[in-house]
């Protein structure tokens, strides 16, 4: 597999972190089959069991996938298409913790105490709210308030 190749796969997520688990014939014997891609990889699991008639435990196998992989896989490709079986980015979306009531709060807080640190508006978070965030968190959220976003 070529450099540009391996890159693009990581960079969109779709780099198979365990290739040497693929031993679907296919992959052994025709270069086309790449078992570094895992979209690919997925795609033809999910071929496999429903045109060729695997189990899904053998086609789970073959792929170097779990029957739980298997699954979503199939769960998404069903829902979404070949678009459904690229890896999404994992973790929260955005800041989960700082809601509008707390970027409200912190807003006054910092109008209150302009002087204050982040880590000194992470604990008045902590002892008015409970919850515990990142002074960097917290100073992202307020330049991004300011700047409108």
């Amino acid at each position: 597999m070529s450099n540009a190749k391996h890159d693009s796969l990581r960079a969109h997520r779709s780099l198979n972190p365990h290739p040497e688990r693929v031993v679907d014939p296919l992959f052994a014997e025709i270069s086309f089959f790449d078992p570094h891609d895992l979209v690919q990889v997925k795609y033809e699991m999910l071929r496999r069991e429903r045109e060729d008639g695997l189990s899904v435990t053998e086609a789970a196998a073959r792929f170097g996938l779990s029957r739980v992989t298997f699954y979503q896989a199939k769960g998404v490709f069903e829902r979404d298409g070949l678009a459904g079986l690229v890896p999404k980015k994992r973790g929260p979306r955005a800041g989960h913790k700082i809601t509008a009531e707390v970027l409200t709060f912190l807003a006054k807080e910092r109008r209150r105490a302009r002087h204050a640190t982040y880590g000194a508006l992470a604990k008045r978070l902590e002892e008015h709210f409970g919850i515990t965030v990142h002074p960097r968190s917290i100073e992202r959220a307020l330049k991004k308030a300011e700047k409108g976003g």
